[in-house]
C-alpha cells in the first residue's frame, strides 16, 4: 500500500455530500384511545431531553442503544412518508407499544414535520396511521 492515510481519511472526515437532501426530520407522536373513533391526545414519542450532563454525553459516545433505535424509527418514518409500507408502520407500532404502559386498548400514531416559516413555527401532519387494538 502506497498511502494508507488516503484510504483512512474519508472514513475520518465525512463528505459534505453524505446526505442527498437536508430536510426536517419527522417527529412521531402517539395517542392511546379508548375506542378507534375517540379524540386523540397526542404525545411526542421519545422526546429529546432538554439537558444532558457531560458525563451522560461521554457515556453516549460508547453506548447508546436507545438512540440507535430512535434513529431507526426516524428512518422508518421517513420511508413511511415517501413510500408507505406495512413493514415501516408495523415497526413503529411495535416499538411504541413496547415502550409505553398499556393504559388504553387502542393505539395510533402520526408523523409531524416541524419547520419555521418566518417567525412562526409550523407543524404539518404528514401521515396518520389507522388505530390498532393493542
Amino acid at each position: 500500500m502506497r498511502n494508507p492515510l488516503a484510504l483512512l481519511l474519508p472514513a475520518l472526515i465525512p463528505s459534505w455530500n453524505f446526505f442527498d437532501v437536508i430536510a426536517p426530520s419527522p417527529r412521531i407522536e402517539y395517542a392511546l384511545l379508548a375506542s378507534p373513533d375517540a379524540i386523540p391526545d397526542w404525545r411526542e414519542f421519545r422526546p429529546r431531553p432538554q439537558q444532558v450532563s457531560p458525563a451522560a454525553m461521554l457515556g453516549r459516545l460508547f453506548w447508546n442503544a436507545r438512540w440507535n433505535e430512535t434513529l431507526f424509527l426516524v428512518s422508518c418514518a421517513e420511508r413511511l412518508k415517501d413510500q408507505p409500507t406495512a413493514h415501516s408502520e408495523d415497526e413503529i407500532f411495535r416499538r411504541i407499544a413496547a415502550d409505553i404502559a398499556p393504559a388504553a386498548p387502542w393505539l395510533t400514531f402520526r408523523l409531524v414535520f416541524v419547520h419555521r416559516e418566518r417567525e412562526a413555527i409550523v407543524r404539518e401532519v404528514a401521515y396518520l396511521a389507522e388505530p390498532r387494538q393493542r
